[in-house]
């Protein structure tokens, strides 16, 4: 099978660990200490498998739940009344949302004008020992079927055991996905892996509404618990995502989620999910697209990375405290990079301005959302960034990240797939440029202005046009040589991409 290392450490055989005087390891007793009140029932899963050395491989995947359970929590909420006191109302009180819903509806004239109050809680400080338990026996029970059966200890551990995909509502779900989905069993009878994922995706198709583009959920909920996906039966891609995990991992297969945090080349960001054939091969999916299997993304990926529940050594936030990190993913302890698993990559190095206190570590920022954000991150050295395995095809803008704000270091740099050009516009030698309209990229519209910008640390008009009846190309003058350029009409929504154009006029988009 293709490994990744996960930390081997952890799952190392028991007697490598250095011991407490508890007897236990000694990365163990350091997340039981943080545990404090909840940490009796941590050690009721330690002692739970410890009576037997039948049980000594699944007080190794206890100690392997337990090592990385410190950086897991859930984002959740509550309704509360206009004083802000909690309202006697649960979602998961009702067979389900439907009922939910009108029980909800039914209440809210009682306590007047209710509100969302968001909350978290950490694992290690309210999940309980009857939970580990189940999750850990039922994880062991797939790990027997014959789909599961060349996976080693460590990709169990990784890809069947967790309890968690993200930071979702902590929920019982083990026995109900088990009991849901366990038609697969004659259903992919003799099948491959990847026969099997259509079944999947059919059976999906049968009950769960993909929301991307249709609605936004509007209470303060970033992640549905497993039981909530079964329950309110829609939700987007990350949804998605996470309903696969637990569906593939209840019945044996290995799975995993992915996440593209940004999009290189349009706006957006996704979520998907990658299994292994019982060869080990690798097999990305997304249920909610036709052909299910991934061969191949339609656009610029700039970065894909694998969502794991134990933590990982080379990330961000190992490096810089949380605020000095932009929000998302670079802040968690929990992913690998795969991009180049999945798209061609190289990596960047790239000059910066001076200035002095320079940050030690720089953030390559794409143009996704009509503005620069940040998706990966690089050392500094001698005044320059490397960002390693970006995304080919794509414009990169080196940045820094202070007071919580994106701040240009350097010049936008096009990693194309042949050649890399730092863009750097030259104001003294300019020119005059044509832009054509171009089928499904740019339609020109009767009477509409168009202004055409260059980046120079922001983006600075050169000029602006207004189209005519006949128009199917605008000229401008003055144009910076070298330069990253953007037309945005008077009409815009944010959608338009920046792009170059070379010597003999050709237009590369980005």
């Amino acid at each position: 099978m293709k490994k990744i290392i996960y930390l081997c450490f952890l799952i190392l055989p028991i007697t490598l660990f250095s011991q407490t005087k508890n007897n236990y390891p000694k990365e163990v007793e350091e997340v039981l200490q943080k545990a404090k009140a909840n940490r009796n029932e941590l050690e009721k899963v330690i002692l739970n498998y410890n009576k037997s050395k039948a049980d000594s491989l699944k007080l190794k995947a206890a100690y392997f739940l337990i090592i990385n359970m410190d950086i897991h929590y859930s984002a959740d909420y509550y309704w509360a009344d206009s004083t802000g006191k909690r309202i006697d109302y649960n979602e998961m009180d009702y067979p389900n949302f439907f009922a939910a819903v009108d029980a909800f509806e039914a209440i809210k004239p009682k306590y007047g004008k209710v509100k969302p109050v968001p909350f978290k809680y950490l694992d290690i400080d309210t999940i309980k020992a009857t939970y580990l338990i189940n999750n850990i026996d039922n994880a062991f029970i797939s790990w027997q079927l014959p789909q599961a059966k060349n996976l080693s200890f460590e990709e169990f551990c990784n890809n069947i055991l967790p309890y968690r995909v993200s930071n979702e509502p902590l929920q019982q779900w083990r026995d109900v996905y088990k009991n849901k989905f366990s038609w697969i069993k004659d259903s992919a009878a003799n099948k491959s892996t990847e026969e099997t994922l259509k079944y999947f995706a059919s059976d999906f198709r049968s009950w769960f509404i993909n929301t991307w583009d249709l609605e936004q959920r509007k209470e303060p909920l970033p992640r549905l618990g497993p039981i909530q996906l079964l329950n309110r039966k829609k939700g987007n891609c990350d949804d998605i995502g996470d309903l696969m995990v637990y569906t593939l991992r209840s019945q044996g297969y290995p799975a995993s989620l992915e996440h593209i945090p940004l999009w290189a080349t349009t706006s957006g960001r996704h979520f998907f999910n990658s299994t292994y054939d019982i060869n080990g091969k690798l097999i990305p999916f997304d249920v909610s697209t036709n052909n299910v299997k991934i061969d191949n993304f339609s656009r610029e990926p700039s970065k894909v990375v694998r969502i794991t529940y134990a933590k990982q050594a080379n990330v961000l936030s190992n490096i810089l405290p949380q605020n000095q990190i932009p929000e998302g993913f670079m802040r968690m302890k929990n992913y690998l990079d795969v991009t180049s698993e999945y798209w061609q990559t190289a990596s960047l190095e790239t000059p910066l301005f001076e200035s002095f206190n320079k940050p030690k570590i720089a953030f390559a920022c794409v143009f996704n959302g009509f503005k620069w954000q940040p998706t990966w991150w690089g050392r500094v050295f001698n005044n320059k960034a490397v960002f390693e395995k970006l995304c080919k095809g794509a414009v990169f803008l080196p940045s820094y990240y202070i007071n919580n704000k994106v701040i240009p270091a350097g010049y936008p740099i096009a990693s194309g797939y042949q050649k890399q050009q730092i863009l750097k516009p030259d104001k003294i030698n300019t020119r005059t440029i044509t832009i054509k309209q171009q089928d499904k990229y740019l339609l020109f519209r009767i009477d509409k202005k168009y202004k055409l910008f260059y980046w120079d640390n922001n983006w600075k008009l050169i000029g602006e046009e207004i189209a005519t009846e006949n128009t199917t190309e605008l000229l401008f003058k003055n144009v910076p040589n070298n330069a990253l350029m953007l037309l945005v009409p008077e009409y815009s929504q944010g959608k338009e991409r920046p792009f170059t154009i070379t010597a003999d006029g050709e237009r590369q988009w980005w």
